[in-house]
């Protein structure tokens, strides 16, 4: 184990055991077999060897130059003097040894310098980082997001200019939807773009604020491509009037040098209570403080078709909430596997039973209640890695399943799933850091050890990309509803698939008839609070809904999980390995899944406390 002083006298203890490698080892290859794709064309080239090799570079990266640091960039915060901002020069660092080992194209296509690693990869390459250092973590996520979207809506020229440099690390990326008064609303978006016949066709002048946009400014990379919601004048108020556009922070000439500074400029930062090595910005677009060509206004281009801006941007938003999840797994990982060290390390009181103090102190992972939350964090933290990697192999086949049908519905799949997999781990991998908290006592709420440090960073995550609340209306709201209940349809058949299987295996039947009861009441109880099609009865419980639900769908992956471990553990020389796996599975069906009933009850009861409720009551 590394020690680093990080100022201020503060000690920090973490690069050995911040993520599992055995775990990832075992869910790619023995549960998911992410080393079959390398019979596709899109993957031929590639081998298991080579998905190793990319893997273990992530994780050297990942302990030398990410988590060494994480506590660095919290106790120094951004600054910005009005001109610049100033971030510790660690983190240009490590963001520039990322980009020379490729990762920021691993998935994209060789025509633009990408690797064509599968998904399911590639998530789990990244997951070394979000585990080791979530602030500097993010600057790569977004720019990844920001240059994917451009790849699927942008014009040729947009990707030469703009996608080309930020996969060559020299261009970072944002997305700005916010703005200070409208939040998750964005239908009430008042950033307004105007025409610049000077520009072209495609070329606007933009106006407005936006807020809470991460990475909107730094002096990281040679330039910022923001991605911007605004209103095109003389469009239809509403979402449905809403277009996409692409605002460089610099100009970029025809020859790809940098031009002119465009029109936006950082109005201030704001301190966030984690994420602190990321800069979060209000950003002010076409004020007059810088006059490109001449002229007041952000140069903005449009992407994709006017007034289809919100559904462009979906593209980004889903991959974020998807990575939002990933980066809770993987700060609730680095949580859980502190906390398990200390609590083997650690000697305080004697065995249950034991007479005076005539024995000697044992180590409190001896204790009960110190195995009941690091077990329940475990089934948290590889639940939800499970979630991410599953939720990535569904991408996978979308994109390269041999039949459109197959492709399909992956794709109809992972849309149902993406609300579930955005949502349970920001809340449950959070309890495995506010687990770890409590395991080290004392110790645990002083910045002597991380993991205070990380329940703040995961404490973020059930905001980002859309609260809790915005999930769950989308879950119950649109997505089990859509297409006639196609997506649902989907999700309840894989589940019945396994189910099917695992009822052949005695040694699983009792998990196997607790996951059919829950998988049917998803089907009745989904039925039953459509059944007066009055959304604001079905939807007043709806956050409740993603509770069982989510649960339910960890518990099948969890199954899935355990059957594989049970098939392969005495196979090899890390029995204990896959036997803690069989033992966090069918914890989560002796602990968690119960839950489910009385939370299926409350949804089928179409309470409407909350509607009801008076806000003087309050």
């Amino acid at each position: 184990m590394t020690e680093q002083s990080k100022g201020n006298g503060v000690l920090t203890t973490a690069t050995e055991s911040i993520l599992s490698a055995r775990d990832i080892e075992f869910q790619l290859y023995d549960w998911l077999k992410v080393d079959e794709l390398c019979d596709r064309p899109r993957f031929s080239d590639h081998s298991r060897e080579v998905f190793d090799s990319v893997l273990e570079a992530s994780e050297e990266l990942a302990k030398e130059r990410f988590a060494t640091h994480a506590r660095k960039s919290d106790l120094n915060e951004p600054t910005f003097d009005g001109t610049a901002v100033t971030l510790i020069p660690e983190i240009k660092s490590a963001l520039d040894q990322f980009a020379g080992i490729g990762l920021l194209s691993a998935t994209m296509d060789e025509s633009v310098g990408g690797i064509q690693l599968p998904h399911s990869v590639a998530k789990a390459c990244f997951a070394w980082f979000q585990a080791a250092n979530i602030g500097t973590a993010s600057y790569p996520m977004l720019t990844m997001g920001n240059a994917n979207l451009l790849l699927e809506y942008g014009t040729e020229e947009q990707i030469e200019k703009y996608v080309v440099p930020e996969l060559d690390g020299r261009f970072f990326g944002t997305m700005c939807l916010s703005e200070p008064e409208v939040g998750s609303s964005l239908g009430d978006v008042t950033t307004k773009a105007v025409p610049d016949p000077q520009g072209g066709d495609d070329a606007f002048r933009v106006h407005g604020t936006k807020m809470w946009i991460s990475g909107g400014d730094h002096e990281l990379s040679e330039n910022i491509v923001h991605l911007v919601l605004a209103r095109a004048e003389g469009d239809q108020p509403g979402v449905k009037g809403l277009s996409l556009f692409l605002v460089p922070k610099y100009l970029v000439n025809d020859d790809g040098s940098l031009g002119e500074r465009n029109d936006v400029v950082l109005s201030g930062l704001n301190h966030k209570m984690g994420w602190r090595g990321t800069t979060n910005t209000l950003l002010n677009f076409g004020e007059g403080t810088h006059t490109p060509a001449g002229s007041a206004g952000a140069v903005g281009y449009l992407v994709g078709e006017r007034g289809k801006g919100l559904a462009c941007m979906f593209h980004m938003m889903n991959e974020a909430r998807i990575g939002v999840g990933a980066g809770a797994v993987g700060l609730g990982y680095h949580g859980y596997l502190d906390a398990l060290r200390y609590a083997r390390d650690r000697r305080q009181g004697r065995p249950d039973g034991a007479k005076g103090s005539d024995s000697e102190p044992i180590p409190i992972a001896e204790h009960s209640d110190v195995r009941r939350m690091l077990l329940s964090s475990k089934s948290y933290v590889e639940g939800g890695l499970g979630l991410i990697l599953y939720a990535a192999r569904l991408l996978d086949e979308s994109e390269t399943a041999d039949s459109e049908a197959a492709r399909d519905r992956a794709a109809l799949l992972l849309d149902v799933l993406t609300p579930i997999v955005k949502t349970w781990p920001s809340v449950w991998c959070l309890k495995a850091n506010d687990h770890a908290i409590q395991v080290l006592g004392g110790a645990g709420y002083t910045r002597d050890h991380d993991v205070e440090q990380l329940y703040r960073d995961n404490r973020l995550n059930p905001i980002h990309e859309g609260t809790h609340g915005i999930q769950a209306k989308d879950l119950l709201g649109r997505k089990v509803i859509m297409k006639g209940g196609a997506g649902l349809q989907v999700l309840l058949e894989q589940m019945r698939e396994t189910l099917a299987e695992a009822a052949d295996r005695s040694e699983w039947s009792a998990e196997t008839a607790a996951l059919t009861s829950a998988v049917d009441r998803i089907e009745s109880v989904t039925a039953a609070v459509w059944a007066s099609g009055d959304p604001t009865v079905a939807l007043d419980n709806a956050w409740t809904y993603l509770e069982a639900v989510g649960h339910t769908v960890v518990a099948w992956l969890w199954l899935q999980q355990g059957m594989a471990a049970e098939a392969t553990v005495g196979e090899r020389g890390d029995s204990a390995f896959l036997r803690g796996k069989i033992a966090a599975a069918r914890y989560f069906f002796a602990h968690e899944l119960p839950q489910t009933g009385p939370w299926f009850d409350l949804v089928a009861s179409r309470a409407t406390t909350f509607t009801d409720l008076d806000d003087s009551w309050l």
